[in-house]
């Protein structure tokens, strides 16, 4: 049953970009909105239908709620991006990183230069676990 109620957390990639419109908006936002970002800032042509469908996939998932003023629908955030971000890095620090924090952070040595200001804030942040 918990795979179940995890599955509904997932987004698609094209859930996502969307998700990501509507999230930075910081208000709702008309669907016509999102159809023009999802362009301009992806390079993804879908037609508005597509969009709607798109939405309607959200509110199922409980990510969203959509309303309609006069002619125009909006969507309405429910689920905030902060804890969608927190879903997946937990997920992803249990599944590749058998649950330890020193090896997400080990594998992301790996793969990102950090500079000396990045270093002292990461040195910075585990000191501060410690008060």
């Amino acid at each position: 049953m918990a795979l179940k109620k995890k599955k509904r957390w997932k987004l698609s990639e094209c859930e996502t970009l969307i998700m990501k419109i509507i999230w930075d908006a910081q208000s709702d936002i008309c669907v016509h909105d999102i159809w023009e970002a999802v362009d301009k800032r992806y390079g993804k042509e879908y037609a508005v239908q597509t969009v709607r469908t798109f939405l309607v996939e959200l509110s199922q998932k409980g990510f969203i709620e959509t309303y309609r003023t006069g002619r125009v629908c909006y969507a309405h955030v429910l689920k905030s991006e902060k804890d969608y971000k927190e879903m997946l890095l937990k997920d992803d620090l249990e599944f590749w990183h058998k649950g330890k924090p020193s090896m997400l952070i080990a594998a992301l040595s790996e793969v990102v230069d950090f500079s000396k200001e990045e270093t002292a804030e990461i040195r910075r942040i585990i000191d501060a676990m410690d008060d």
